[in-house]
């Protein structure tokens, strides 16, 4: 099987809480916002498989959004729970391809943080997306991570 013919990754989830700063005079989110989480949720999925961004950038390497895609279906409005679920959808040497949902938490809940390994997101679907990345080495070239970090290469496709 070829890297990119993988099933995707299993959803990881982090919670936050919209602020009165994210949202627009209508009282909903500003839709620049959901970008803003679709990279934090990317961010702590890697940290929470024990690879920071900040040691991937130690180690010379850098991960470039190149291609966006979201999906507006409802709006989230200030106060509202949120969960951020993320996986890889798609992964290579050279690229990886995160999907996003951003999620309203039944009840408002906030009882939990972040969670690894869920079969499938809760709450109402706020916003769905895609990013897709490269990787770059400090001279901004493409970087093959199986070569230059295989233990990150490797974090890349756990719980697939």
């Amino acid at each position: 099987m070829k890297w990119n013919e993988q099933e995707p990754g299993r959803w990881h989830r982090h919670a936050v809480r919209v602020r009165y700063q994210e949202t627009d005079r209508m009282g909903v989110v500003y839709h620049a916002n959901y970008i803003n989480w679709f990279e934090i949720g990317r961010t702590e999925l890697i940290r929470d498989r024990g690879f920071p961004y900040s040691r991937i950038e130690e180690m010379g390497l850098y991960l470039p959004v190149v291609e966006l895609e979201s999906k507006f279906h409802q709006p989230a409005k200030y106060d509202d729970a949120i969960a951020i679920y993320t996986r890889i959808s798609s992964f290579n040497a050279l690229t990886v391809k995160f999907e996003s949902q951003i999620r309203r938490r039944p009840d408002n809940d906030m009882t939990f943080d972040r969670a690894e390994g869920i079969a499938l997101p809760e709450g109402d679907l706020l916003v769905s997306g895609m990013t897709r990345h490269v990787w770059l080495n400090r001279e901004w070239k493409p970087a093959r991570i199986d070569r230059e970090a295989p233990e990150l290469f490797r974090l890349m496709g756990d719980e697939r």
